[in-house]
């Protein structure tokens, strides 16, 4: 069931969901009024991608637009899809160009309809109806939801493109791991310079101390010399004062030798003394001499 929209009958109609929508619109409409308003539908069109769609939109009250500044902005970036002036169409967004149309017929009601032909995806969202006269400046929201019947079926460039920037993803984890590991060489080389550079002081100062503990080597060594000389010389020292007491052993063994034959020649003589006074003895006593 369909029902007629907006502020005079108009050749689109709308469906019958619309209807309380625009009960509540039309009950704003007072002739009285002196405020001029932008009325649009309270929920969102909704189409299917490659269809053709009509955003609705309304002046309250009721007045005649040809002469207006109407504009149709997309909300995302804020570019014109449709600007109309003064019954001319003027400059709108690139990939907007020859698929939008203000409809001129509802424009004496104050119906600012905007058509737009073969919807894509990428027209889904929040498009703002502006309007400005004399009195100032009005507005409102449509919401366009399109959506693709076919977006659930994987097409070959899809399945290409996932596996480029698959490849793509791979080579820049590729590329940051080897960089990452360059950076960690490049740094080890540099503290390995940095420990070559300071290799030659090192050297030096190990170079220094050891001359240092060499000279008090050669020290500690000329003071062992010299303590070794003084030894020789106090042992050769000895050995002429052991030469001269091995000296004098000898000759106190010739003079002992000498004592010995000497005591021996005494203990003969009075071994000979003793027998010659006992002869005579024995002759006194009566016994024969042999």
């Amino acid at each position: 069931m369909w029902f007629v929209s907006g502020c005079k009958q108009s050749s689109f109609a709308l469906p019958w969901r619309t209807l309380l929508a625009y009960l509540v619109a039309l009950n704003l409409l007072c002739p009285g009024s002196a405020k001029l308003r932008v009325v649009a539908l309270n929920f969102p069109v909704t189409a299917t991608v490659g269809q053709d769609v009509v955003l609705h939109c309304h002046l309250s009250p009721c007045k005649d637009a040809r002469s207006l500044d109407i504009r149709w902005i997309q909300h995302r970036s804020s570019g014109l899809v449709h600007h109309y002036q003064n019954g001319e169409d003027l400059e709108q967004m690139e990939e907007y160009k020859g698929r939008t149309e203000l409809l001129r017929d509802g424009l004496s009601d104050g119906n600012l309809y905007l058509h737009i032909t073969a919807v894509s995806s990428s027209d889904s969202g929040s498009y703002m109806c502006t309007v400005q006269d004399d009195g100032g400046y009005v507005e409102a929201m449509v919401n366009l939801q399109v959506s693709d019947p076919f977006s659930h079926i994987v097409h070959p460039w899809k399945v290409a493109l996932a596996v480029v920037l698959t490849l793509l993803f791979a080579s820049f984890v590729i590329i940051v791991f080897l960089h990452r590991k360059q950076a960690a060489q490049t740094k080890n080389l540099k503290i390995k310079d940095a420990v070559l550079e300071e290799l030659p002081v090192i050297l030096v100062k190990k170079i220094e101390e050891f001359e240092k503990e060499n000279s008090q080597l050669k020290k500690q060594v000329a003071e062992l010399v010299e303590q070794i000389e003084e030894f020789e010389k106090e042992n050769s020292q000895l050995k002429k004062q052991v030469a001269e007491l091995v000296e004098q052993i000898e000759e106190f063994e010739e003079h002992y030798m000498k004592m010995v034959l000497s005591a021996a020649d005494l203990k003969k003589q009075v071994a000979e003394l003793e027998l010659g006074e006992s002869s005579p003895n024995q002759r006194n006593m009566g016994f024969p001499t042999g």
